[in-house]
Parts: C-alpha cells; structure tokens; sequence
C-alpha cells in the first residue's frame, strides 16, 4: 500500500491528494479522473452554486471532486454508468446535495438552452467532439459567457509515417496500446483550429499538461500495485513512448453571443429551444 500511496501522491495535484486512493482505484475508468479534472479546473471560472454539466462523468469521480472542492452544483451525466451507482457514489463522498446524476447520450441532451454556468469533459470528449458540428450543438446549453473545458488523452506531435511501432508493439500485458479508438486522439493545435472555427465559442485556448505521460504512467503502476486494474497496464508503452506521443490536452472556451442555428435532438426529432 505505502508504494501505492507514493506512486499516487503528485505535488501536481494538491487536491487530489486528500482523495483515498482505494476508493480512486476501485472507481477509475482510465487515467485518473481526479488529476484531470484538478488541471482542468485550473482554467475555469468555477464557483459556488454553479450549474455544471460533467458530460461523460463515468463514475462520477470528477462530479464528485468538483462539488466538494468548488461548491458547484453538477450534472454527472453518462450513457454507460448507471445513475444509482452515481447517486450511491455520490452520497457516500458527501456530495450528494451538489450531484444529479444522470444517463444521457452526448448527441441527445435533455437540458434547456443556456442552462449551464460551464459545461467540463474529462477524457471522454474525443469519442464524440471530433466532430466538426458537435462544439455548435454542446455551446447550446451554456449561457452566453459561460464556459467550456474538455481534457483529452492527445498526441503531442503528429505522427510522421504512420503509428510509431513501439506503440503497436505487444506489451507484458498483453496488450497493444494503440487501438481504433486512439484515432480519435488530436494535437493541441488540431483542438484549437477546430473550436476556433466554430462561431458558439470565443478565447480558445489550449494546452498540453506537463509530463502528462509520466502521469500517465504513475497511473498505470499504481493499478498494477493495487491489483484493482480493470484493463490490461499500458504502463510499459507509455514508458517506451517518454512523452514523444503521448500525453492529455486541455482546450477551454466562453461561450459567445452569437445566435447559431437551432438545437436539433436526434432522439427525438424536435427542434430544441423552439415553441410548438
């Protein structure tokens, strides 16, 4: 355990370090849910009694985090993770005045326009924001000069002839790193042109966290300690890749002023936001 503890203990991410590190094991989904969401925060505006939607919460691990050291009021929404699980989670970490949970599909929202203060994704937004119409449809729920932050797991540079090799390469795990899913991982600048060209958001900024890897990595190891990993370690491929590749993206946003198109929900085949 005391290996664990070191491993997990980041002066990075002083308020993560308060979290018990069995309960942050038993209820990750990827890479810790806590240091993301503690760097994202870094970046908004956050403060008591804000409406925040946490889309893609997992296990409510960010939620949880952001209403207990904010005083923010969230919305922990994901498809896949039951809301009484979320609820149950929620209750016994003492937010459960702060966190609705919630299960929504990122393309079929059910909140009312300009509802949310800010809106945060923690490495879930590449499954579905790479597409060049999402960032329109999300800024939809934030009021004008709200805001937008979404950590990703990234590439730092683009790949110069196809996946490098070590990253294809069959690891003691038995697994190979790189997937189908990891097309969707993006550089910093991919990010930023793709929410600079959208009209719903102003400001962008985006960046890389230090060391992200190697965060990564410590991540890794500590599961592997514990015991309490639910995929195969990807620890030995982040070590071969030393950040060349690898690494976790921040991209923030203020919602603008600008009126875009109509809402248009998939699920059920209305207009959002227009009287019928």
């Amino acid at each position: 355990m005391a290996n664990m503890e070191s491993v997990l203990g980041k002066p990075e991410f002083p308020r993560s370090g308060h979290y018990d590190p069995d309960w942050v094991l038993d209820n990750q989904m990827g890479p810790s849910a806590l240091w993301l969401t503690e760097w994202l925060a870094e970046s908004l505006p956050l403060s008591t009694g804000m409406r925040v939607l946490d889309l893609g919460c997992g296990r409510a691990l960010s939620s949880i985090f952001l209403a207990r050291e904010f005083g923010v009021r969230v919305w922990a929404a994901d498809l896949w993770i039951s809301p009484e699980h979320n609820w149950r989670r929620a209750g016994e970490a003492d937010a459960g005045e702060l966190v609705c949970p919630l299960r929504a599909e990122a393309h079929a929202l059910p909140f009312a326009r300009g509802f949310f203060d800010a809106i945060v994704s923690v490495d879930a937004y590449q499954y579905f924001g790479t597409d060049a119409l999402y960032l329109g449809y999300l800024a939809g729920f934030v009021r004008p000069g709200g805001t937008i932050g979404v950590v990703v797991p990234a590439l730092m540079q683009p790949f110069e002839d196809g996946v490098p090799e070590h990253l294809t390469r069959l690891q003691g795990s038995g697994k190979r790193f790189w997937e189908d899913e990891c097309w969707s991982f993006q550089t910093a600048e991919w990010w930023r042109g793709l929410w600079e060209r959208s009209h719903a958001v102003t400001g962008v900024r985006s960046d890389t966290l230090p060391e992200g890897w190697r965060h990564w990595r410590d991540f890794e190891k500590a599961l592997e300690l514990s015991g309490k990993g639910v995929f195969p370690s990807d620890a030995e491929a982040l070590e071969w890749d030393q950040g060349r590749y690898l690494g976790f993206v921040r991209i923030v946003g203020t919602r603008s002023d600008a009126e875009g198109t109509d809402l248009y929900d998939p699920a059920i085949g209305v207009r959002v936001g227009v009287d019928t």
